[in-house]
């Protein structure tokens, strides 16, 4: 057998076995796999710890929340318009005490929010219900329009008014609450 017929049989082999892993009909290159229909959603954010819910929310599930928009000046020292879901809309899916609810023993629960990379920052529940403040702590996922950064995201938590960004947490991926 010559070099060139060898050469053809093994293209033609290849792409036999392409058609057939990909299935009857469908191109081999190119081709993105579908995630197969039992296939659990990938989870975006976890809450657990000392809640009535533990949650793992997906963003599809992040999605579904209202959005808003908070502007705020940035670790650049530019002020930046970001979009997200309120960290108290997210931590009500939890089932947590909030406005009239949120009083007594509940008033010292905190939340621990949690980076990829390990690092927490921890907020009283107070500071995050609308009953308590007028501010929006922000769960976001866009900053002046355009999606987080790989840097960034695809969460970070956006505390407008505070001078120090200490509490801004990139790459969230759990929200834990606690108490004393």
């Amino acid at each position: 057998m010559n070099r060139s017929r060898s050469s053809r049989l093994v293209l033609a082999l290849a792409l036999a076995i392409g058609v057939v892993a990909t299935g009857a009909g469908q191109a081999a290159i190119g081709q993105v796999p579908t995630p197969a229909k039992d296939a659990k959603p990938t989870v975006a954010l976890r809450v657990h710890g000392e809640v009535a819910k533990s949650l793992e929310l997906t963003a599809a599930d992040l999605a579904g929340l209202k959005r808003q928009t908070v502007t705020a000046r940035a670790h650049d020292n530019r002020e930046s318009r970001y979009e997200g879901v309120s960290l108290h809309d997210v931590l009500q899916k939890a089932v947590l005490p909030a406005g009239k609810d949120l009083r007594g023993k509940a008033v010292s629960l905190y939340l621990i929010v949690e980076a990829a990379d390990g690092y927490q920052a921890l907020f009283a529940l107070p500071e995050l219900d609308p009953a308590y403040t007028d501010r929006t702590i922000l769960l976001a996922d866009r900053r002046d329009g355009q999606p987080l950064t790989a840097r960034e995201g695809p969460y970070q938590i956006i505390v407008p008014g505070e001078k120090r960004h200490s509490r801004w947490v990139r790459q969230v991926v759990g929200l834990r609450i606690g108490k004393d």
